[in-house]
């Protein structure tokens, strides 16, 4: 790792200028512009001229700083960082500002002092009292950031330069990394709260801490064109609205890689509605920053045996106070992570959801995960949630290492609504036992919603579990070995229509296993006939 980081600086330290640098009247090699000086409005400032030092070891937070308030006192404009490596801690973004980082610059987060030395370091996390109690550590707090800002407006930051969270913590015990929630310690590389008018584009993130980006409460937010290869989650786009995520690479295979979420952190209930995710590309298959440089070095087998191994998916959850609504993830590709996952456990609408167009290849879990349960972690009295009006189609999910199947699943009493899945085809692994056909796995009503909570699941291409309106059409499912679990497990499900199915070739175990279902309907599918039931409470097919 310590010859990953010398590299990185290496090529920070190279590249060419790209813009054009207004210089301050009176500003000092080593300090700051003359107090009240202007900039005048669409300036171009130079964090040089401010007094950065930009050598990798000089803390140059006061200069870039001093160079934004500038900005942002002549009516606006953009803070230039020229190549070199700038050491910081946290920067303060400003209204009418953007930061552009040239081709081979690097904002490097400082390391951290140690608990018990002098005092220094990150802003302090700041309160966000009473509602901590109802969501992580990360998701309470902004300003304990490299990169942060609070309602403002009209900001941006561009590339094609580097963000390297070197000194961050993860949020995580880390041997090399102090404690969260020490004084003086960083944990998100840029961290927006009650926002509007964000762009970020063009530049990469190397080891973000616990957010490479968290965003909560912006709306009208651009990310485009982003690199992210980092130790933890790409991007949480929180109680957000209006939002563009196209064009991104996010390396993240220890958490999530493009993660709506929909949390209590601004106090009240916020649904993150009207975003889309688009020629974007997820994985946690890759060693950190091999995605950056271009190596693309994969894990070896020790990786494994983790438990939190190859995240790296888009997913819409675990926080949902607020809800999600019309949300659209088209034209995607993930590889090497688990599988894509809708979660509404804390009492809010999952909503008008669709999924379209994407390869998905060496998925280790479901390959879809709906799920909506009733951890309710938030203010008392919320009902629980709903999960309804979601489409999946023109997938291809190939995932020859993963025996877990699809899963569709309410609880006793609220079941998951008006599902649509099209033109899908799924290689799973296979191999599952006459054992595992047979289990009834629990609830898990309150638990936090994780495929593998459930344990072995008694299916081999879709678990649907407290469902109402379910339609599948144009759909193969396929294993590389032999599997004595039925292909479809169906319990307490209402209006199940299954047309053009093409199931494994030489399969012994049933098609469909049906407890406490109606209105089911099978046409048009390869090796079965046409079925149509009324009503059922235990039958095989």
């Amino acid at each position: 790792m310590a010859g990953l980081r010398r590299e990185f600086l290496t090529l920070a330290a190279g590249g060419m200028t790209v813009a054009t640098t207004v210089m301050i009247p009176g500003a000092r090699a080593q300090g700051a512009a003359p107090p009240g000086a202007d900039a005048g409005t669409g300036a171009v400032l130079d964090v040089r001229a401010f007094g950065a030092a930009g050598d990798g070891r000089t803390i140059d937070t006061p200069a870039v700083n001093r160079a934004i308030e500038a900005a942002a006192a002549g009516g606006g404009g953009t803070v230039r960082f020229p190549a070199g490596t700038y050491a910081c801690y946290s920067i303060h973004l400003k209204s009418l500002v953007a930061l552009h980082l040239d081709q081979g610059a690097t904002v490097l987060a400082a390391d951290t002092p140690r608990e018990g030395t002098a005092s220094g370091g990150y802003d302090a996390a700041e309160s966000n009292a009473p509602w901590e109690a109802y969501q992580d550590f990360g998701h309470n707090h902004w300003h304990n950031s490299l990169i942060w800002g609070e309602d403002l407006h009209d900001v941006a930051i561009l590339g094609p330069g580097l963000i390297w969270g070197k000194g961050l913590s993860r949020g995580h015990d880390d041997p090399d990394l102090p404690r969260a929630e020490a004084p003086g310690v960083g944990n998100k590389a840029i961290a927006l709260k009650n926002c509007r008018n964000v762009i970020l584009r063009d530049f990469a993130i190397l080891a973000g801490g616990h957010f490479g980006i968290l965003a909560t409460g912006v709306d009208n937010l651009t990310i485009d064109n982003l690199r992210i290869d980092t130790n933890r989650d790409g991007m949480d786009i929180d109680c957000c609205r209006n939002v563009r995520v196209s064009n991104c690479s996010v390396n993240s295979p220890w958490d999530d890689g493009i993660c709506p979420k929909s949390s209590f952190a601004l106090g009240y209930a916020r649904a993150t509605e009207n975003v889309t995710i688009t020629n974007c590309y997820v994985t946690g298959d890759y060693r950190l920053g091999t995605l950056l440089d271009g190596t693309f070095q994969r894990f070896g087998p020790e990786f494994d045996r983790d438990v939190w191994n190859r995240t790296g998916r888009i997913k819409c959850g675990t926080e949902s106070n607020g809800g999600f609504k019309g949300i659209t993830i088209s034209n995607c590709v993930f590889e090497g992570c688990r599988g894509f996952a809708l979660e509404t456990v804390d009492g809010a609408a999952l909503e008008d959801i669709t999924f379209t167009g994407v390869t998905m290849r060496d998925i280790r879990n479901a390959p879809f995960f709906l799920r909506l349960g009733a951890r309710m972690r938030g203010p008392t009295g919320v009902p629980v949630g709903t999960l309804r009006r979601v489409i999946i189609s023109d997938v291809v999910c190939h995932g020859p290492a993963n025996d877990m199947p699809a899963i569709l699943s309410g609880i006793p009493d609220h079941a998951i609504e008006d599902v649509r899945i099209s033109d899908v085809y799924m290689l799973q692994k296979g191999g599952g036992s006459a054992e595992t056909a047979q289990l009834q796995p629990p609830e898990q009503v309150s638990e936090y919603p994780e495929p593998y909570r459930f344990g072995p699941l008694p299916a081999a291409g879709f678990f649907v579990r407290h469902v109402r309106n379910l339609d599948v059409s144009n759909l193969e499912v396929a294993t590389a070995a032999g599997d004595a679990r039925p292909v479809f497990w169906l319990d307490d499900v209402e209006g199940a229509d299954f047309h053009r199915l093409r199931l494994p070739r030489g399969r012994t175990a049933p098609a469909f296993r049906l407890t406490d279902v109606s209105d089911f309907r099978v046409s048009a599918s390869r090796d079965l006939g046409d079925v149509a039931l009324d009503q059922v409470s235990y039958r095989q097919i």
